[in-house]
C-alpha cells in the first residue's frame, strides 16, 4: 500500500485506539496524508465546507433541536401519559409504556439520544418506584430509545441517504417494518420477563382516564402525523419537515402547554447545538477522509478482494453485519457510516444488493450499535439518567440486544421487510 493508504487505515486506527475523538482522528489522518503527498493543503477546508453544505444535512440539527424542545415543553410527558392508559394493564405494563412512548416520540424527533433521554427521564424513575431494578429499567429505556434510527423520520437515514445518494423518503419507509418488528420483539421480552419475575399488573385504565389522556395529549399526538403526512403528502421535504417539527414543538411548548418561557430558549438551543455539533463535526472531518479514500481506491480494492474471497451474497451480508457489530461496540456509529460508507456501498453494488434494502440493513446495525456495550451512545445516556454502572446495565441489556440481532438477520435476508412499503 502507499503511504497515504497506510495513514488512512493503520494511522487512523492507531489514533482511535489512543483515545482521540473520532473527528480529531479523522482530521489528523487527512492532514498527515496532505503532509506526505503533493496534494494542495487547501483541499482540506474545501472538502470540509462542501461536505457540510448538503441541504439534507440541515435535518440533523433541526431534529435534534425538536427533541430538546419537546422535552422542555412537556410533550414527552403527554406522550408517556397516552401510552400509559393504552398498555399499562399488560404483563410488564410500564415496560410496554416505555416502548410505545418511545415509538411515538421517535416519530417526531428522529434522534435516538433524544428519545432515550426524554423517555428514560420519565420511565426509569417510574419503573424503579414499581419495584423494577434500575439496571433493567435503564436497559429497557435504552433499547426503546434506539428504535429512533428505524422509525421515520430518522437522522441515521438522513445521514445514510446523503452518503449513498439515495432517496431519504424511501429510506424512511424501509425502516418502518424493522422498527415495528423490533418494538414488538422488545414487548414480548417485557411480557416474558414480567411473568418470570411475577411483576404485579397495573389496573386497566378507565374510559374516562383514556379520554383525559388523549384530550390533554392531542397536540403532542398530532406532531408525528403532521411531520410524516407532510413528507409523504408532498407538502415538504424531510429537511423541511425537521424545521416544521421545531416550529410546531415550540408553538405547543410556549402557547399551548406554556412550559417554555423566553428565558428558557437559550439553554434549549445550546443543548440542541451541542448534540448536533458532535454529529456534524464527524461529517465535516469525514468529507476529506472520504475523498482521499476514493483517490487511493481503497474501497474499490477492498470490495474486489472481498468479492474474490466470497462469492455468495448471503455470506457477504453476514460478514458485513458481523464486522459492523464488532466495530459499533468500539466506534461511533456515525463515524462508521461516513468512513466505511463508500466501501460498503461498493461491496453491495458488486453483489447486486438493492440500495434501499442495504440502507435498512446498515441503519438496523446502527440501532443495535447505539445500545451495545461497551460504548453504545444511548447506553451512556441511560446510565447518566439512572446513575447505574456500565457492567450492571450491560448484563441487563443483552436479552434486548439478542432481539435486535434477530430483527437484523430478518431484515438482512428477507428484503421485503425493508421494501414492503416501497415496491
Amino acid at each position: 500500500m502507499s503511504v497515504s493508504a497506510w495513514i488512512l487505515t493503520a494511522g487512523f486506527a492507531l489514533l482511535v485506539l489512543l483515545g482521540f475523538p473520532f473527528s480529531f482522528a479523522i482530521g489528523i489522518s487527512v492532514i498527515g496524508v496532505l503532509y506526505f503527498t503533493d496534494i494542495p493543503a487547501v483541499m482540506l477546508p474545501q472538502t470540509i465546507i462542501s461536505g457540510t453544505q448538503s441541504f439534507s444535512l440541515l435535518g440533523i440539527p433541526f431534529f435534534m433541536l425538536a427533541g430538546e424542545i419537546m422535552s422542555a415543553g412537556g410533550m414527552s410527558k403527554r406522550l408517556v401519559a397516552m401510552a400509559d392508559v393504552l398498555v399499562r394493564h399488560l404483563p410488564g405494563g410500564l415496560g410496554h409504556v416505555t416502548i410505545l412512548a418511545a415509538v411515538i416520540f421517535a416519530a417526531i424527533s428522529g434522534s435516538a439520544p433524544a428519545t432515550t433521554a426524554a423517555i428514560g427521564a420519565i420511565m426509569i424513575p417510574a419503573m424503579a418506584e414499581r419495584g423494577y431494578s434500575k439496571a433493567y429499567a435503564t436497559s429497557l429505556a435504552v433499547s426503546a430509545g434506539v428504535l429512533a434510527p428505524l422509525i421515520p423520520p430518522s437522522i441515521a437515514f438522513v445521514i445514510w441517504g446523503v452518503i449513498a445518494e439515495q432517496s431519504i423518503s424511501k429510506l424512511f419507509l424501509a425502516g418502518i417494518l424493522p422498527g415495528l418488528l423490533m418494538a414488538g420483539g422488545l414487548s414480548l421480552l417485557v411480557a416474558w420477563n414480567a411473568r418470570g419475575n411475577h411483576v404485579t399488573r397495573l389496573p386497566r385504565a378507565t374510559f374516562t382516564e383514556v379520554c383525559t389522556a388523549f384530550r390533554e395529549g392531542i397536540w403532542a399526538l398530532l406532531a408525528p402525523f403532521i411531520v410524516l403526512a407532510g413528507i409523504y403528502g408532498g407538502a415538504f421535504t424531510p429537511t423541511e419537515a425537521a424545521a416544521v417539527a421545531c416550529l410546531y414543538s415550540l408553538w405547543v411548548g410556549v402557547f399551548v402547554e406554556k412550559r417554555i418561557k423566553v428565558r428558557d430558549l437559550p439553554e434549549i438551543f445550546i443543548n440542541g447545538m451541542r448534540v448536533s455539533a458532535i454529529v456534524m463535526a464527524v461529517m465535516a472531518a469525514s468529507s476529506g477522509f472520504s475523498v482521499l479514500i476514493a483517490q487511493e481506491q481503497i474501497a474499490t480494492k477492498f470490495a474486489g478482494a472481498l468479492g474474490g474471497a466470497i462469492t455468495q451474497p448471503w455470506l457477504m451480508l453476514l460478514v458485513l453485519n458481523l464486522v459492523f457489530f464488532l466495530l459499533a461496540a468500539v466506534m461511533d456509529e456515525v463515524a462508521i457510516m461516513v468512513i466505511l460508507g463508500p466501501m460498503l456501498i461498493a461491496i453491495a453494488n458488486q453483489f447486486g444488493v438493492d440500495p434501499i434494502h442495504f440502507g435498512a440493513v446498515i441503519v438496523t446495525n446502527v440501532a443495535v450499535g447505539m445500545a451495545a456495550p461497551p460504548i453504545g451512545y444511548c447506553l451512556f445516556v441511560g446510565m447518566a439518567i439512572s446513575g447505574q454502572k456500565l457492567g450492571e446495565v450491560s448484563r441487563a441489556i443483552w436479552p434486548q440486544i439478542l432481539v435486535m440481532l434477530a430483527v437484523l438477520l430478518l431484515t438482512t435476508y428477507i428484503p421485503q421487510f425493508a421494501l414492503v412499503f416501497i415496491n
